[in-house]
């Protein structure tokens, strides 16, 4: 419910649509008024100052625009959110570039109708908007690129900077995809090494062969190909940080002689018999959770504890969903600047869509996805439409409506058919609804069912609509 009755204009030329958002919106404390025709609205606001305009662009008289038109003359800061089934993205596009807050294709989901409302009264205008994430973005506590005010992200700013400036040895662990190189990099660049070499080490990524001579370096004839000596990473990162990235796939074989630098700061190169000394500080990174591997034998003991002195555990995007919309604006920014583009907002019902999904591959996956975005989008918006995010809608609807996966090799482990039957269910009659805009009897004909087994299943389900 809202704090202040705003006051709601809802244009529609279709009887059932005026009803549902009246309805809809009257349930959260908004004062809602109707019109069934475009002359009729603008009559409606040259008589009174409405807080919103929900207005769909086709209308049996007039253009929905012209109604944004006529809105905006009247009063510059009125909020306007267009929405229909038939516009085009030229359409849309035209809209906003006319004041227009939103754009909402239909069908649409009805509480993302609301938040798309409730952020928008909150905000007022375009440019309010706009000011509001340029604001948060000069917010943000500069350690390299990382972004975030969420306070799981406060306090691992609060982490860096506690240890940066010692030697300890520091962990960071995290799903794939969350940013623990740019920890890494933070680390360094706040520690009195920061102008000293930041050598980066893949630990899954080099093949096991060359990884002993890559990190420890090799002497001349130490093996065939050896034809000169050659340094290891970790004398050329003397004095500096050495980030071992994905720690958890390194071998045991090199986990005990990483152990001995850990421990004295000292090696012997392939093929050597004299030690080099290195002054450094350690960083190691993992998406493993290395306690488990120490208990299967994977992980030597000994080198988890010495590595894992301070840990930096990042969340997910999924628990940091505060950040999500300045995230998207960051790389919306970067990639529309990398490819010559001029596009400067994401839609808010884009943002809602982002943030209805779940990201398993949290901040890279985000990046990814705006990349994409910004190169397919031909207009100075992203719009639901011109969102390249097709593929993750699907994987939405297929995972469930709490981001469960099916996956048929659990049968080997035992599963609970009932609960796997009941997801799939709510995540249908949950997708019909969406596409009946909240109608049960549409969406009950549209899942071929009557109407007293949806209300049944909507009971049984704990389906709110």
């Amino acid at each position: 419910m809202t704090d202040k009755k705003n006051s709601i204009l809802v244009i529609d030329d279709e009887r059932s649509m005026r009803e549902l958002l009246d309805v809809l919106l009257s349930k959260e404390g908004y004062e809602i008024t109707c019109a069934e025709s475009g002359r009729k609205a603008i009559s409606l606001v040259e008589k009174k100052d409405f807080d919103l305009l929900l207005c769909d662009i086709k209308l049996g008289d007039i253009s929905g625009i012209d109604v944004l038109r006529a809105a905006k003359k009247k009063n510059q800061n009125i909020v306007v959110i267009m929405i229909s089934a038939y516009a085009s993205t030229e359409t849309a596009v035209e809209a906003m570039n006319e004041g227009a807050y939103d754009y909402v294709p239909k069908p649409f989901n009805n509480n993302e109708l609301k938040e798309t409302i409730s952020n928008a009264l909150e905000l007022k205008t375009i440019d309010q908007e706009k000011k509001l994430i340029d604001d948060e973005l000069k917010k943000q506590l500069h350690f390299d690129m990382i972004i975030g005010n969420s306070p799981a992200m406060m306090h691992v700013y609060n982490l860096i900077r506690q240890v940066a400036k010692t030697k300890t040895s520091i962990l960071v662990t995290g799903e794939s995809g969350t940013g623990k190189e740019l920890i890494a990099r933070a680390i360094h660049d706040e520690s009195d090494r920061s102008d000293k070499p930041f050598i980066v080490i893949n630990c899954g990524g080099i093949p096991e062969t060359l990884m002993e001579s890559e990190l420890f370096g090799h002497k001349k004839g130490s093996f065939t190909g050896s034809t000169q000596d050659k340094k290891g990473l970790f004398e050329v990162a003397d004095k500096g940080t050495v980030f071992l990235d994905e720690i958890g796939d390194l071998s045991i074989h090199l986990q005990v002689k990483l152990l001995r630098v850990v421990q004295e700061r000292a090696f012997k190169p392939v093929g050597g018999n004299e030690d080099i000394s290195v002054d450094i500080r350690i960083i190691s990174a993992t998406n493993k959770e290395l306690a488990n591997e120490v208990i299967e034998g994977r992980f030597r003991e000994d080198l988890f504890y010495r590595l894992n002195v301070i840990e930096i555990k990042l969340p997910p995007l999924r628990e940091r969903k505060s950040d999500l919309r300045v995230l998207a604006q960051h790389f919306l920014e970067k990639y529309s600047s990398e490819m010559g583009k001029k596009i400067t907002k994401i839609s808010s019902y884009a943002i809602n869509l982002l943030n209805n999904y779940s990201f398993p591959g949290n901040i890279r996956e985000l990046e990814n996805l705006m990349e994409r975005s910004v190169a397919i989008t031909d207009t100075n918006i992203i719009l639901p439409d011109s969102l390249a995010i097709s593929m993750h809608k699907r994987r939405r609807f297929v995972e469930g409506v709490k981001g469960r996966r099916f996956d048929l090799n659990d049968v080997e482990k035992g599963v609970s058919l009932d609960t796997i039957l009941e997801d799939l269910e709510r995540v249908y009659i949950m997708r019909a609804l969406e596409f009946s805009g909240g109608d049960k009897i549409k969406a009950a004909e549209l899942l071929g069912i009557n109407a007293r087994s949806m209300r049944y299943r909507l009971d049984k389900l704990d389906v709110e609509r």
